[in-house]
């Protein structure tokens, strides 16, 4: 589990145009909130937080105005569709030893049996509950040799000590689906290349 340090103002200026003010300033706006308190509205240095960001769930101690220290996670993030840089970020507020809901990356290990057939992830994401200060970077998914129709479970995964699913135990993480027989080329060679693709 990452813990990044960020310094934090809290500003009171809102709106559009205090956002972009921010923004050119390479700052990120934000607000923290979480356990029954009112929001706090932040300015966060952007270049630290897009590294930070790169860690899914990464923990981040706030150092605010140089006052106060908090904890917190990030739960919502925008980013400019084009461009991709930060625009505004939500941040949750943790205390050490709390439980937190969160989703981690699945990633698979292994080769599928042979045969051409495709691997659809439909959680890429599984969600659980783990100690806000040990959240796991992700979980490991072996498919060696998992043949068309095999699917993964949510129970079927291992997970560290402290962590529980929060989703439900027949949910279906990742599938094996049969490869589709090639069409005659006469009829569109293009579909075939597309659903290939897909």
């Amino acid at each position: 589990m990452s813990e990044v340090k960020l310094a934090a103002e809290t500003r009171n200026e809102f709106g559009k145009g205090a956002a972009r003010r921010i923004r050119r300033d390479n700052k990120v706006p934000g607000v923290l909130y979480g356990h029954g308190s009112d929001p706090v509205h932040l300015t966060l240095p952007g270049h630290e937080l897009l590294l930070a960001l790169r860690t899914p769930n990464v923990l981040i101690a706030l150092d605010i105005d140089g006052k106060t220290n908090e904890l917190a996670i990030p739960k919502s993030v925008q980013r400019d569709p084009i461009k991709g840089f930060l625009e505004h970020v939500d941040l949750q507020l943790v205390k050490r030893g709390e439980t937190v809901t969160v989703e981690i990356p699945v990633q698979t290990e292994g080769e599928l049996a042979p045969g051409g057939n495709l691997l659809e992830h439909v959680l890429t994401a599984l969600p659980v509950e783990a100690e806000a200060t040990h959240i796991p970077e992700s979980v490991s998914v072996s498919v060696e040799g998992l043949e068309a129709g095999a699917s993964v479970l949510a129970k079927d995964i291992a997970l560290p000590s402290g962590v529980k699913l929060a989703v439900e135990d027949d949910a279906v993480v990742l599938q094996v689906l049969a490869a589709q027989a090639e069409e005659p080329a006469a009829e569109g060679e293009g579909e075939g290349e597309e659903a290939a693709e897909a």
